[in-house]
This record gives structure tokens, sequence and C-alpha cells, in this order.
């Protein structure tokens, strides 16, 4: 159900409520929630929270900014945490306990505000730790236990290291690496179209294209959807967790109501209220170099979300918006198919320059794809 201006109703109130209760609103305490209404006020308040929790501004009450409206409810402490495989919790308040348990020592994984496994894992060692009994439950006792503990982990970012050591373990070269390509919209979500060009059918091309330079490198390769499909992004982060990926990455063409609007950008995990200092910032930032590079479009930077295509994967994920369709220099390009080869090749290189951690690194943007299928060819050969 989707939340706009003029609607009205107790879902509207509930919205108000939570907004007003994060001082984004002040308290309206006289107008029965049947009465109130979706006016400028909400729709302002709104759209600060949406770009306070770095969401898509646009003044609409989604599932996504939903979500985020009740996560942000809570505070560390403010209730008893627990996992429960069917419906896990979520919210502020386990972000902030996955980051407290992190500054401890403690492998959580992907601060991602959910608790899940890895995050019950770690309440219960904790609990050993401190000579409580391991029931996972994160009641008063824990609570004041961990707020008690000074941090243990400082000078660097511990989950950044436990990745980059997982892929350092995996060595420089991309033979059996397992990749998830997400091409984004699909099915009857066509997404932006211009003169007859659309995104749907570009970022699939791209995605092909990709997958084809991916597997004759010896890189296993995994699309999160066929042509006619469009699974959620809870979906197609679940495909990439299915099979283990090593990286999962989506692509996406933009549009906006202004031509002036253009470039490429690249995003990872993230959040203001939370870390974000991951191997897919790395990646996302390598694939950034490369793009710009060569594409020379406009260089709209790595920046971090919450989107579920990046929140719930189990291994580094990163998104890239490569281009704006309603732009007519970025459409005129992306209507190329050499051009969509060259991103394509901007990926795959960036892909090797994260396993190739610095060792024999060519500059941005001269690292071809034969270069590199070469490069493979020989390591191969020399094992």
């Amino acid at each position: 159900m989707l939340l706009r201006r003029g609607d009205q109703g107790a879902l509207v109130a509930s919205v108000r409520s939570t907004l007003a209760s994060l001082t984004l609103l002040p308290p309206d305490l006289a107008t029965p929630d049947s009465a109130v209404v979706f006016d400028d006020r909400l729709d302002a308040a709104v759209r600060a929270f949406q770009q306070q929790r770095g969401l898509i501004v646009d003044g609409v009450v989604g599932p996504m900014t939903l979500r985020s409206l009740n996560d942000a409810r809570w505070r560390i402490g403010d209730r008893m945490l627990a996992y429960a495989l069917s419906a896990p919790m979520t919210g502020d308040d386990v972000l902030a306990l996955q980051q407290r348990l992190a500054e401890l020592g403690y492998d959580t994984g992907q601060t991602d505000g959910v608790f899940g496994p890895k995050t019950d894992g770690c309440i219960r060692e904790f609990q050993r730790d401190r000579g409580f009994p391991d029931d996972g439950v994160f009641g008063p006792d824990t609570f004041k236990e961990l707020t008690r503990m000074g941090r243990m982990v400082t000078g660097g970012r511990a989950q950044f290291f436990r990745e980059q050591q997982t892929a350092r373990r995996r060595g420089p070269g991309l033979r059996g690496k397992r990749i998830v390509i997400d091409p984004s919209l699909g099915g009857t979500e066509t997404g932006w179209v211009v003169n007859g060009l659309q995104a749907r059918d570009l970022v699939f091309d791209i995605a092909r294209r990709l997958e084809g330079r991916m597997t004759a490198t010896g890189m296993e390769t995994f699309l999160t959807r066929g042509v006619h499909d469009n699974p959620s992004q809870a979906e197609r982060a679940e495909v990439a967790n299915s099979v283990n990926a090593d990286l999962l990455l989506s692509l996406n063409i933009d549009g906006n109501d202004s031509p002036l609007a253009e470039g490429v950008a690249s995003f990872h995990f993230g959040s203001d209220s939370g870390s974000s200092s991951t191997l897919g910032e790395t990646l996302a930032g390598l694939i950034q170099r490369e793009l710009v590079a060569r594409t020379h479009f406009v260089d709209c930077r790595v920046q971090h979300r919450p989107w579920d295509i990046l929140r719930l994967t189990q291994m580094p994920a990163v998104r890239i918006d490569v281009g704006y369709l309603t732009n007519p220099d970025n459409r005129r390009s992306l209507a190329k198919g050499d051009f969509r080869d060259a991103i394509a090749d901007g990926i795959l290189v960036a892909v090797k320059r994260l396993y190739l951690d610095g060792r024999d690194d060519p500059h941005t943007g001269t690292f071809t794809f034969h270069d590199l299928l070469a490069y493979e060819q020989t390591r191969t050969a020399a094992i």
C-alpha cells in the first residue's frame, strides 16, 4: 500500500505520530486518527525522513519507507531482542546492538539492523564470555552488561578486515568465483522509456554482456531474473544468498524529470545511522573509477544506501547506476552496443582489481577485457 498527499485515515495518523516522535513534526493530539490528512506538512516531514535515511525522496510512503519508520522508533534497551526464524526483528536498536558487539570484537557480519542467526550467535557468545546463561535473549541484564563494557576494537574496521581477508584467501584469480548479476526492473516494469529505449531492456543487455565476459574468465555467473521476470529486491538478494555468491552486482539506468541530470553512481550498503565500511564500499569505489574513466560520464560518486538489494545480501553487494536515459548525451551513448561493452569491461576489470589487491595493478581505464583474459589464461597455465 502507498500513502501520499491527500490520503486520510488511521495509517496516515500512525505515520504522522512516528514522525512526531522523531521530532520531524510537532505532536497533534487533538485530531482523531480517522481525520488525519496527508497534508503538505506531513509530505515535507516524510521527505525529510527519507533524506535522512538515504531513501528515494518522493514524499510517498511505500513499503521501504514504512519499514524504515518502524525501525527508527526503537532505541537500544527499549525492548527485548531475540532471534525469530520466521520473522526476524529489525530496528535501529538492533543496528546499535550490532555496532556495539562489533566494537567489542564480535563478528556480527553486516550491521544491517536485522536480528539474524549471526547476531544471535554473537549475543550467545557474549553471554557465555560474561558468565550469563547463553539463551540468546538481549534483555535488561545483558543490556546492562553490554553498556558497562568498554570498546575493545580500536584503530580499524573489524568487519572490513574480515571481508578483506576472505577475499585474499580466495586468491587473485577470477576462475571459480561466484558472481550474481542483477539487472534491475523487469517484467512489466520498464523503468524510464525515452525515444523507444527502455531502461529495463538496456540493463538486461549490459547484464548479458557482463555475464559473457565473466564466464569467459572462468567465473560462475547467475542472473537474478529472466527477460519477463521482476522479483522483489529481497527475492533478488535471496538468489545471491542461496548460491553462496562472492559478490552481487546490481545494474540500473536512471532518469529524471530534468534532462540536465546525468552521470554514473555506485552504491554500497550503509546508512547515516550505521556502519558502512565494508568490502562493498571498496568495490563500489573501484567500479566508479573504472566507469568514469571509460564512459567520461559525470562522476556522481560512491554513495551508501539501505536498500534491500544491498542490505539483505550476505556478501559484498554494489548497485551501479550507469547513466540517465533522460539525458540526451547519456542516452546517445547508452544506445550504442560498443558503449555497453565498455561498461561491462569496466565492471569486470573493477572486480579483478578487488582480488588483485594492488598486485600488478594497471592504471584505471587502461586494462581491457582481452588483457584480462590473457592474464587469467597465463595465470591458470602457470598453476
